[in-house]
């Protein structure tokens, strides 16, 4: 039988504090969505301030990451490219920057999406929350 680590209610809520001191320490209101390896939510955090869209995309970038095992800038770059029929490809819907998946002794545990500033800096509050646990 194969064997691999999978994310703890204390290792959630460890990313997601991680997550939330960054965007506090850069005044970023931001939605902090955090999923398993399958892409559903286990934690989902909408900062004061933050954009209610927020709660919609970061989910959608956080299930992006953990299905395809990369980051979501990923799609995005390669839509952006010219390959618009992957637009089409089923299940995904966050196809933007800021989708970060979570991988551990080579194996994805899931992925942290975060929405509510640039792209690059939400994927930055997602790398800092990920930083706390590997």
């Amino acid at each position: 039988m194969n064997q691999k680590p999978c994310l703890s209610l204390d290792d959630v809520k460890r990313i997601a504090a991680a997550a939330e001191a960054e965007a506090a320490a850069n005044r970023w209101a931001v939605c902090i969505a955090i999923a398993d390896e399958g892409g559903h939510l286990l934690w989902l955090q909408r900062m004061d301030g933050a954009a209610p869209i927020s709660a919609q995309i970061a989910p959608a970038k956080a299930h992006t990451a953990a299905l395809g095992r990369r980051e979501s800038k990923v799609y995005e770059d390669m839509i952006n490219q010219g390959r618009t029929s992957f637009l089409s490809a089923p299940g995904l819907s966050g196809m933007l920057e800021g989708g970060v998946p979570i991988l551990v002794g080579g194996h994805c545990l899931g992925a942290v999406g975060v929405s509510g500033v640039k792209s690059i800096e939400d994927a930055q509050i997602a790398r800092a929350g990920i930083a706390a646990l590997v």
